[in-house]
């Protein structure tokens, strides 16, 4: 497979560069994180002086946006801490993390149990059998005395001066119930004593840990029945555009919304509780009155972070006075996008409208933040020789999908900011710096929180 240069998003467009030199949309990180100043005069009136002014904005624009890896630490460090803890069911607590150490309210196990199904024996063999058994879950059986035996299930409690369990496959009784061993028995074989694997009180998971499954098995045999844990973070969800259709064909000029389908249960596998999904259209007053209204604590918008006549997220955040702690990235596709702190304990992150740069986006500040809001741990860094070489972009940062094969990163085709052919088959996303990448040159890898191996197949 070649690597084939694809269509980017454009720099600036001619409205998004007139109204940075007009009116100064220019509130961008200054190196502290907070918001930027105002902007200078009209624009100028001759076809060559607009050109200049043009590229000047242009130039501004793109030294003004944040690189792209400062731009995830903006979005990772802006919550100061995760959320406040809540006692969650163990029913409801899979995926959360832990915001407590899990420290165990009992002995484990509480008292010596059966390791095995066979027969509990005291002192040397052979050994008479008495009639009765031992099952798990009943009370404690009578004490043995040596050259005794009783039938035992696994789990069962010991009975006081067991010395060891024989397996049902390692002995044999005789007409008169007289128990043979068939291997030799060690001393306190197949018991497992009270406290094997922890003592009441011990430390047993430390705070940030992940709940997956076998957490949830282990708090539940420890004692609890709630564990302390980073609630998910509220995320709503605003879809913005009037060209958008929720069902059928394209026609007449409009098209399939893509994202609200695609970001909802992309959100929750980054960790994220979608309270609501709203589609506004391009309306004005709706989307302020969805951000003031809304009490998640991340808003996500999609399409509208430009400067064109029906781009009404800069001006609406500037309306509600948010902060804007990153506007514009180096990186292709999705450069145009933004995060803001619009109340002291909510941010919006607004994405570009065409998919793969929304993709970009949601990977590039959403992630980050969410993470944060969740508690999580970063994922280790890792890195892939990619297969071939791979376009870049001369300036920024560029975003690949890629599939991942045999310790290689394999960059698919359908790969522009509007397409979502390539990422449908992608394991992760290759990091490309500027320049492009050479043949077997080790590239960072971002995963979907999806991917498996073998996930489809390379587009070529």
């Amino acid at each position: 497979m070649t690597a084939r240069r694809q269509h980017e998003d454009v720099d600036l467009d001619v409205e998004e560069a007139l109204a940075l030199v007009r009116d100064g949309d220019a509130q961008v990180p200054d190196g502290s994180g907070a918001a930027g100043g105002a902007g200078s005069g009209p624009p100028p009136s001759s076809r060559s002086g607009g050109r200049e002014h043009r590229e000047q904005a242009r130039e501004t624009h793109r030294h003004k946006a944040t690189p792209w890896p400062e731009a995830r630490v903006i979005a990772e460090r802006s919550p100061r801490t995760a959320a406040a803890p809540v006692s969650v069911p163990l029913d409801a607590a899979l995926g959360l993390v832990l915001a407590a150490p899990l420290t165990a309210l009992t002995d484990l196990p509480a008292f010596d149990t059966s390791a095995m199904d066979g027969w509990a024996v005291a002192g040397p063999g052979p050994w008479d059998v008495r009639p009765e058994g031992v099952l798990a879950g009943h009370a404690e059986p009578e004490r043995l005395t040596d050259g005794e035996a009783v039938r035992i299930a696994t789990g069962a409690r010991i009975p006081q001066d067991t010395t060891a369990v024989l397996r049902s496959e390692h002995g044999r009784t005789d007409d008169r119930s007289r128990l043979q061993a068939t291997r030799e028995v060690v001393h306190g074989q197949d018991i497992r004593p009270r406290g094997q694997e922890c003592r009441s009180g011990d430390a047993l998971l430390l705070p940030g840990t992940l709940v997956t499954p076998a957490v949830l098995g282990l708090a539940a045999a420890a004692g609890y029945d709630t564990v302390a844990a980073v609630p998910r973070p509220r995320v709503e969800v605003l879809v913005l555009g009037d060209e958008l259709l929720t069902e059928g064909l394209p026609h007449e000029g409009l098209i399939r919304d893509a994202l609200g389908p695609m970001l909802p249960p992309w959100l929750r596998a980054l960790g994220a509780d979608v309270v609501a999904v709203r589609r506004l259209g391009d309306d004005a007053r709706a989307l302020h009155k969805a951000v003031t209204g809304s009490d998640a604590d991340l808003v996500v918008t999609t399409g509208g972070t430009a400067a064109g006549p029906v781009d009404h997220v800069h001006p609406t955040l500037r309306r509600i006075g948010a902060q804007l702690l990153v506007n514009g990235v180096k990186v292709r596709p999705g450069h145009p996008m933004l995060l803001a702190r619009t109340k002291e304990k909510q941010y919006l992150v607004g994405l570009p409208g065409n998919p793969l740069a929304a993709v970009s986006g949601l990977l590039t500040l959403a992630e980050p933040l969410l993470r944060t809001l969740a508690g999580r741990a970063a994922p280790e860094r890792y890195t892939l020789p990619v297969h071939e070489a791979v376009q870049g972009h001369p300036y920024d940062t560029r975003l690949i999908p890629v599939v991942l094969r045999e310790d290689r990163a394999v960059p698919v085709h359908y790969n522009g900011p509007a397409m979502l052919r390539g990422v449908a088959v992608a394991d992760a996303l290759a990091v490309v710096p500027p320049g492009g990448g050479r043949a077997g040159q080790e590239l960072e890898i971002l995963d979907l929180p999806w991917a498996t191996s073998g996930i489809g197949a390379c587009l070529t």
